[in-house]
């Protein structure tokens, strides 16, 4: 891999690879400041590197490096040396990908292509201002870049994956990735915390339940009887925050992350057909498929939530309230209250214990923090259970209640094998993936025809891309 940090690898294959932000660049030449601060011209139609089939040019260099400065990345540290090597590793794992038949089929790659589409025309607000931000001249050929820049990144990932997918590290090999760092170079993990929480989730009466549903029949027999709009009564009734200005309208494939429920109507229906009310935990929908195109549905639909009332809400809070007060006297611990009384049926067979979505450890800590849960628990003690706390739900879904406590805290510290065992294990497993791949790169570079032109063969690359 080359020499650049995790940040700007990160910055250079999002920016270069997973969406297209490059402006048009002058096609006579940029100006770059070298190694002795001298300007020079920096001819841009040139090629730059060939990778198998893939060819790099030396403007694919330069708009790389302008992506990452209108992504507000700092751009000091990053020489167009590293920038040419990160392009030719994504071009190796692309190459090595459809020789090894590791495909991506086109309308995966039209697909993922149709949502960013729809993302910036929902950001900008029109296609023609999507044109003309990017320069492009019509959606054909912005669309056309896009389906390149997207098969090239999703064939780079297949072929990463599948070198690393099976690699595993057993307890030994933890053990001996932890024996093997100084004592002095160990690394230091921030302060930590455990957190237990207990939920009620307070649920919409039937009456509510069946005044939405009659609701949404009501809107479905006016669009077919009546010529009712589908878009505008979304526009106008729907309470999903994430379609609503867009008239409900969403497009996706069965692996969009929607719960199965939506996914399941959405995939029964034909072109043109409106469904049946159906409930998911964000409340009732009805759906209007306007086009199938293969595996992806084209789709508007209109989300209502029962109305909860007040009443059930404060019944939520003095039942929180009143194990909170049982806990204090002792009656039962945290972990047999939770398990008896909580809604959430993720964490009420772990004792209430919350899971870190990034890694399903038990610990969070405090500097990456999701900054809702940090505010929710910052002032808490050992051991002091939190007041009845009203989390609203981000995604537009009923609120819910919930007490909390902080079951462990862990100050700043060096590692400890057996404290920090599963951090541990994740940087030995990285470790190992890092060396799996730094060999397959030597043995396919060696097997690949690779050529880089005259004034890049002075780069000092980490790979080995120079062939004597």
């Amino acid at each position: 891999m080359e020499k650049m940090n995790s940040k700007i690898l990160t910055l250079v294959f999002f920016v270069a690879f997973g969406f297209i932000q490059a402006q048009d660049v002058d096609e006579a030449a940029l100006t770059k400041n070298d190694s002795t601060n001298t300007t020079k011209k920096v001819k841009l139609d040139g090629i730059a590197a060939v990778i198998g089939d893939y060819v790099i040019l030396e403007s694919d260099i330069e708009k790389t490096l302008i992506d990452l400065r209108s992504q507000g990345a700092s751009t000091e540290d990053i020489t167009r040396c590293s920038l040419l090597g990160k392009l030719m590793e994504d071009r190796l794992y692309a190459h090595q990908a459809v020789q090894d038949s590791l495909l991506v089929s086109d309308d995966q790659v039209n697909s993922q292509s149709d949502r960013q589409i729809q993302q910036l025309v929902s950001q900008v607000g029109s296609m023609e201002k999507v044109l003309k931000f990017y320069k492009k001249q019509d959606v054909e050929s912005f669309r056309t870049e896009l389906f390149e820049i997207n098969k090239l990144r999703m064939l780079s990932e297949k072929m990463q994956g599948n070198i690393v997918e099976e690699i595993q590290v057993t307890p030994e090999e933890v053990r001996q990735f932890f024996n093997k760092i100084p004592e002095e170079e160990r690394p230091v993990f921030g302060a930590e915390l455990e957190i237990a929480q207990i939920i009620k989730e307070p649920k919409a009466p039937q009456e509510e339940k069946q005044k939405v549903i009659d609701r949404l029949k009501q809107i479905k027999q006016d669009v077919l009887e009546n010529d009712a709009s589908f878009n505008v009564k979304a526009i106008l009734y729907s309470q999903d925050p994430g379609s609503k200005s867009k008239g409900g309208f969403y497009s996706m494939t069965r692996e969009t992350p929607f719960v199965k429920e939506f996914k399941d109507v959405a995939f029964s229906l034909q072109e043109g057909e409106i469904s049946e009310p159906f409930e998911t935990d964000f409340g009732y929908h009805i759906i209007y498929v306007e086009k199938i195109r293969g595996q992806e549905v084209d789709l508007r639909h209109i989300l209502i939530a029962p109305e909860i009332p007040q009443s059930t809400m404060d019944k939520a809070v003095r039942e929180l309230d009143t194990i909170r007060k049982h806990l204090l006297e002792g009656k039962y611990t945290f972990a047999q209250a939770a398990l008896n009384f909580s809604d959430e049926k993720e964490t009420k067979f772990d004792g209430g214990l919350l899971r870190n979505p990034i890694n399903f450890d038990s610990r969070f800590e405090l500097t990456k923090m999701d900054p809702t849960l940090y505010n929710q628990v910052r002032n808490l003690k050992d051991e002091e259970i939190s007041r009845p706390i009203k989390e609203d739900d981000p995604r537009g879904g009923a609120p819910k209640f919930k007490i909390m406590k902080i079951s462990n805290r862990y100050d700043e510290h060096k590692a400890d094998f057996a404290q920090d065992y599963l951090k541990i294990q994740e940087l030995a497993l990285r470790e190992k993936q890092f060396k799996t791949i730094k060999e397959w790169m030597d043995d396919h570079i060696d097997d690949t025809y690779i050529h880089v032109n005259s004034e890049n063969r002075e780069c000092d690359f980490a790979n080995n891309w120079i062939k004597e």
